[in-house]
């Protein structure tokens, strides 16, 4: 990625097809979901090992370390959940926070100009992000999600035309139980791209790909 902050129209190209993906969420090796789910069309990838089961130490590093390598054969950028010491150690393109997680401004000292996602929920959360130097909003979740098992209330698309109509306008993408059918209805509420977990990660190899472009078709149908 070029130095200096990002446009808000290059970060909504980025949003367009969010992937989120950890081991814990694959049938299969996570690194070859990823690899076939960038050959379909994913714009932006979080790194999220996170949940039972999930990867720590140098598994985790070793994990990230592939994810990343294949991220940038793709010209895709690489976001980290969350570590932002993980995201530093290895130059990721960035970090994704909750409201739980560190403060945004001081996430925002550290990683100085990389992408700065954080995880909101109302317009009042939203402008506090907006203020500390996100650079989008991850809104959610829309519909029910068991991919996530510290999920907030589902939110339902409404929440991306609060946030509109309340003068958000920092790029947003929407996030939980997203599938083919709905990705249009995020859009067309307010949304400048969907995040996926187990529309895509939940898939066996050979349907991911596919998967990842039927997404993007049905949102591609709004243009």
């Amino acid at each position: 990625m070029a130095e200096g902050r990002i446009s808000a129209d290059q970060m909504r190209e980025y949003l367009r097809m969010y992937l989120v993906i950890g081991s814990v969420n694959c049938q299969e090796y996570p690194l070859r979901v990823l690899e076939e789910a960038l050959a379909g069309g994913v714009t932006l990838v979080q790194f999220r090992e996170k949940g039972p089961g999930s990867l720590a130490g140098e598994a985790r590093l070793a994990l990230a370390l592939q994810m990343q390598a294949a991220c940038g054969r793709a010209g895709v950028p690489f976001i980290i959940n969350d570590d932002v010491d993980l995201a530093l150690r290895i130059g990721a393109d960035g970090v994704h926070i909750g409201q739980d997680d560190e403060d945004p401004a001081r996430v925002r000292a550290r990683i100085g100009n990389r992408l700065l996602g954080v995880s909101a929920h109302t317009a009042e959360e939203a402008r506090l992000a907006a203020s500390h130097g996100a650079d989008y909003l991850g809104i959610g979740p829309i519909y029910p999600t068991v991919s996530k098992d510290d999920a907030h209330a589902v939110q339902g698309p409404g929440i991306l035309r609060e946030l509109r109509g309340a003068g958000i306008d920092l790029p947003l993408v929407g996030i939980g139980g997203i599938t083919p059918a709905r990705a249009g209805e995020v859009i067309g509420a307010g949304a400048d791209g969907v995040a996926v977990i187990s529309a895509v990660t939940g898939r066996p190899l050979g349907e991911i790909k596919a998967a990842v472009k039927e997404i993007i078709g049905q949102m591609e149908c709004l243009k």
